[in-house]
């Protein structure tokens, strides 16, 4: 059975740990599976994982890049200085450590999730393992971002895109190493939303890209048509305090639930008591939890600014993708599901043939092709 090690900066809250994860979960039912962690930020991994996973860290140390931000924008320069050191034996581990570990690492295919990972196990991981860089965030045309990328994979094998559009992006410069494989459900729902609740729902980081004030703003414009409706979001990150006073000043009340972050089986059972989920990011280069809804049979709403769900949603066939950011359409999108309901339930039952495509079994049928690909 051949081993399969996943390179992670850490397995705390994020995108990219929720997906690294699912992929563990779903290879671990033909390989054997193990994530090197870089960091260890809780004593357990966030996200839950198949017992027969393995994870090994490289270090205990957290990082404090946040907190010093924080210090120095704050001129609090005695924490600031304090800090110094921390920060120091991270970056160590962050580089020396993870070199000297990726040296004498023995496992058959490496998968790595950040660009600094993907040069590092290029330079130093055994020629006889099968590098994979694996690319999770949109580069939004930042030139900087797009060539430090694309230096990093020089001496990689493959470069797995999650999108279409990342796809035929980055073919044009790194060519056949770009394999397209979408991020994937590793368990499909058995229940789905009846669709007949006055609930709406939004998942995901706490952070600015995430455009959740936009989204309270929304809500605000939605109560004044109907005020029956409720929004819950669940999530965790660095907005959360700026969210709560924005709700706050915009007298949203207990129209608006924070639940924090929870694990999947707590947002499915939210999300099979919702009638549609929402999402106001300015950027986004797949959008997992779009499948997770529509796994759920809820139709989804989504800013066509965020690029990944131009791929998933089917406008007006599953949900409604929304141009230039236009809040009004947003809201009467909205409006005109919960005015229709033969129309949202068609939707649902739409979205819910949609999410298909991203079952488990499917994604572990492309990975294996790579895995399994002679060199």
């Amino acid at each position: 059975m051949k081993k399969i090690t996943i390179l992670a900066l850490h397995m705390g809250y994020g995108g990219i740990e929720n997906a690294v994860a699912t992929l563990a979960n779903t290879l671990i039912n033909k390989y054997n599976v193990e994530i090197l962690s870089v960091y260890r930020l809780y004593k357990d991994p966030i996200y839950d994982l198949d017992e027969r996973v393995k994870v090994r860290y490289i270090s205990n140390i957290k990082p404090n890049k946040n907190e010093m931000k924080y210090y120095f924008k704050k001129r609090n320069f005695s924490m600031f200085f304090k800090g110094i050191s921390t920060s120091v034996k991270t970056g160590y581990v962050k580089y020396i450590k993870t070199a000297e570990e990726l040296k004498k690492l023995d496992t058959d295919v490496l998968i790595t999730t950040r660009d600094v990972h993907n040069y590092l196990s290029g330079k130093y991981a055994s020629p006889s393992i099968r590098k994979i860089a694996w690319e999770h965030n949109h580069h939004n045309d930042n030139k900087r971002y797009i060539k430090k990328l694309c230096t990093s994979c020089k001496n990689v094998d493959y470069f797995i895109a999650v999108s279409k559009e990342l796809e035929e992006f980055y073919k044009k410069y790194l060519g056949k190493k770009v394999i397209y494989i979408p991020n994937t459900l590793d368990k499909f729902p058995n229940k789905v939303s009846k669709l007949e609740s006055n609930n709406l729902i939004a998942v995901g980081r706490l952070s600015k890209e995430k455009g959740l004030d936009d989204l309270l703003r929304i809500f605000k414009k939605i109560l004044s048509k109907n005020s029956d409706l409720r929004l819950n979001i669940i999530g965790d990150g660095p907005e959360k305090n700026n969210l709560l006073e924005l709700s706050k000043s915009l007298k949203l009340g207990d129209k608006v639930t924070f639940h924090g972050f929870q694990n999947k089986d707590y947002i499915n059972e939210i999300m099979q008591d919702s009638s549609l989920y929402l999402m106001t990011s300015h950027t986004e280069s797949f959008g997992l939890v779009l499948i997770e809804a529509m796994g759920n049979g809820v139709p989804c709403i989504a800013f066509d600014s965020a690029q990944g769900a131009n791929e998933i949603i089917n406008d007006g066939v599953n949900g409604y993708l929304i141009k230039d950011r236009n809040q009004e359409e947003f809201v009467s999108n909205i409006i005109k599901l919960f005015e229709n309901k033969t129309l949202r339930k068609k939707m649902g039952k739409n979205a819910r043939e949609s999410a298909k495509e991203y079952s488990s079994l499917v994604s572990l049928e492309k990975w294996s092709k790579i895995i399994n690909k002679r060199k």
